[in-house]
């Protein structure tokens, strides 16, 4: 008989276990969903936050900028650096052309390549693998 009341007494506490560890269980189903939801709104506010800061950095740049426009000075300058203008009387020159040193390296290199009794096609093709190196 007392072997009978151990046996019960095993039975009960893995009953007890059995039961508290399925109510936990249950209770982490429920709660899961939620919490994931809490922590991907939380990245998500966190996230446009970030980006609110980026964008009031942006809007403060274009408001300076808005404020150098409004000087007659600046806009006369942009317009003379960007357009090219000039003022009555003035003389504008323009360089096209770089340094001549560059120009004439490249015009022997790509010569030197070119050998003369080929076909036009096979010079053809020596320009343009010598030009692209």
């Amino acid at each position: 008989m007392a072997r009978r009341g151990l046996q019960f007494k095993r039975r009960g506490r893995s009953g007890r276990a059995l039961a508290l560890s399925a109510i936990l269980f249950f209770l982490a189903l429920t709660l899961a969903p939620p919490i994931k939801n809490y922590f991907t709104q939380r990245a998500q506010i966190s996230a446009l936050n970030a980006q609110l800061v980026s964008d009031n950095k942006a809007l403060d740049a274009a408001r300076k900028e808005l404020l150098l426009w409004q000087d007659p000075q600046y806009v006369k300058s942009q317009a003379r650096e960007r357009l090219h203008f000039v003022l009555p009387g003035e003389r504008q020159y323009i360089v096209t052309e770089g340094p001549a040193a560059t120009t004439t390296v490249t015009t022997t290199k790509v010569a030197s390549a070119l050998v003369d009794g080929q076909p036009w096609y096979m010079r053809l093709i020596a320009s343009i693998s010598e030009s692209g190196s």
